[in-house]
């Protein structure tokens, strides 16, 4: 018999012998009608809410225009899945329908969850560069220039594919270069957690370590389809290459693809070939470059030189011969030469016939010896003055310098003294102003006071009762503003200008006390 079905037509008449269900039972039988109706479903929907608790799994929700759908993807599950849940973005779910006793739904258990096409992934795509542009991971100033000639370069892409032998083999043929290779996965689920941890990788290499630290960076990928590529479009690696502080270029796909890491590389690449063409020169143009520059080098230094002794020559004609310049001193000495030696004979002659007529005496060696002696005391004389004359110097000058640091003292006491008295020159009035103004300023305020306390007078309620006026109040000491209130309290108290004065209404507000 049919858990749901009833023995008589209306269910509730007398013959109705339906034993009653337990919660659990009524939940237990809908579970098992679902899970066996159904089964494994494939279901398209937008994703709307998608919440990840720390449980590590993922609740979502798919949707159309008129219904909703609860999706759960437990933790081992959403580990394997090749999309992870966005909200807006419109898939294919895979899974097992089933119900949740715990709140009365039903929901669908998702092992497998796919773009429900390339229209999704392209609207998905747009909105996450348009989100990445915002935060300026795409601006041209944070674009880095890319080294000439880097002695070493970093390769992120996968070992085993032609990519990489096609930018080793170009840069082998444009200029050898020590290239580090990153061996990453560039397709699947864990393409852009690899991509992204060999960009960072790198640029934590120290300078100075045993492996080298690329001065370029080129993460390549041949071509594919745009969810083959999609591993570059992750905010992951995204984010990776706009931090990055190693120059980047990215090659992925081919001409016609893009990705969102080529809007935060440094450099875009239409393929990686064209990457390598980027990264390094052609060493046979270098050196047709530095032979041209040595050939117009020494070219140059050729001319100098030629120009310097044209220009040599040039001055030298200015001068004249240098014959003309010792000619007149040549002749002089020739004439002051032939003169010379006459002049010495005779000499000799004048002295010798002059000793003859003077005999050698003792008075004679007397006199040569008292001017020997002469000439020796004054040389002596003049030795002790030439040794004494430095030390005079000196103490000239330091007594000179003293008197220089004397007068310096003096002026600098001087000037502290006038720049004292003219402070105090003009701190005196300023201190008067001051007192005065602090006058001035309780002045006011007293006056003020005395405005408002004045005022206060005026308007308070005392002098309006010194006019003949009174205040009415009840026993509350509320006041009673109107006939009729004073007429329904049992008793009042009337205040005047001098005091007050109980009272109680004995007619009523019609009436007359006279």
């Amino acid at each position: 018999m049919d858990l749901f079905e009833d023995e008589t037509p209306d269910g509730d008449g007398p013959g109705n012998n339906n034993p009653p269900l337990s919660v659990s039972e009524i939940s237990g039988a809908v579970k098992r009608v679902i899970e066996g109706e159904f089964g494994r479903v494939r279901v398209r929907g937008e994703i709307g809410r998608v919440s990840m608790p720390r449980s590590g799994h993922v609740y979502f929700d798919l949707k159309d225009d008129r219904a909703v759908i609860a999706a759960v993807s437990w933790k081992g599950q959403a580990a394997r899945l090749t999309q992870k849940p966005e909200e807006g973005l419109e898939v294919i779910a895979t899974g097992k329908l089933t119900t949740f006793p715990g709140q009365s739904k039903y929901q669908l258990i998702v092992d497998e969850l796919e773009p429900a096409g390339a229209g999704a992934l392209m609207a998905m795509l747009e909105k996450r560069r348009k989100a990445l542009a915002a935060e300026g991971l795409f601006d041209a100033d944070r674009k880095k220039p890319l080294p000439y000639l880097p002695r070493v370069i970093g390769v992120v892409t996968s070992p085993s594919g032609a990519v990489i032998r096609d930018i080793l083999h170009r840069l082998r043929d444009r200029f050898p270069t020590h290239v580090l290779i990153w061996p990453v996965a560039v397709q699947g689920a864990s393409s852009a957690a690899e991509v992204a941890a060999a960009i960072r990788g790198f640029n934590a290499l120290p300078p100075t370590g045993t492996i080298p630290r690329p001065d370029l960076l080129i993460v390549a990928r041949g071509g594919g389809s745009l969810e083959d590529l999609w591993g570059f479009n992750e905010e992951i690696v995204v984010r990776a290459a706009a931090d990055s502080a190693i120059p980047l270029i990215s090659a992925v796909g081919h001409e016609t693809d893009t990705t969102l890491i080529d809007f935060a590389a440094d450099r875009r690449a239409p393929t990686p070939t064209a990457a390598a063409e980027m990264a390094v020169p052609v060493r046979r143009e270098l050196g047709l470059q530095l032979q041209q520059a040595r050939l117009r080098m020494t070219q140059a230094m050729g001319q100098r030189h030629e120009r310097m002794a044209q220009r040599l020559v040039d001055l030298g004609r200015a001068l004249g011969r240098p014959q003309t310049l010792t000619e007149g001193a040549r002749q002089r000495l020739d004439f002051r030469g032939g003169a010379l030696e006459p002049a010495l004979r005779n000499l000799v002659h004048r002295r010798r016939d002059q000793l003859n007529k003077e005999r050698l005496t003792p008075a004679m060696l007397t006199r040569l010896t008292e001017r020997a002696k002469t000439g020796l005391d004054n040389l002596t004389r003049h030795l002790t003055s030439s040794a004494s004359a430095p030390n005079q110097r000196r103490r000239d000058r330091l007594d000179g310098l003293s008197a220089r640091l004397k007068n310096g003292r003096e002026r600098v006491l001087a000037d502290a003294r006038r720049k004292t008295s003219d402070g105090r020159a003009r701190l005196v009035p300023l201190h008067e102003r001051m007192d005065a103004a602090f006058a001035r300023g309780i002045a006011r305020r007293d006056d003020a006071i005395q405005r408002l306390d004045r005022m206060r007078i005026s308007l308070g309620y005392q002098q309006t009762l010194a006019r003949g006026f009174a205040v009415v109040r009840d026993k509350d000491g509320h006041v009673l503003a109107t006939a009729d209130a004073a007429a329904r309290a049992k008793a009042f108290i009337i205040e005047f200008s001098d005091g007050e004065l109980p009272a109680r209404p004995d007619l009523d507000p019609q009436g007359s006390l006279f």
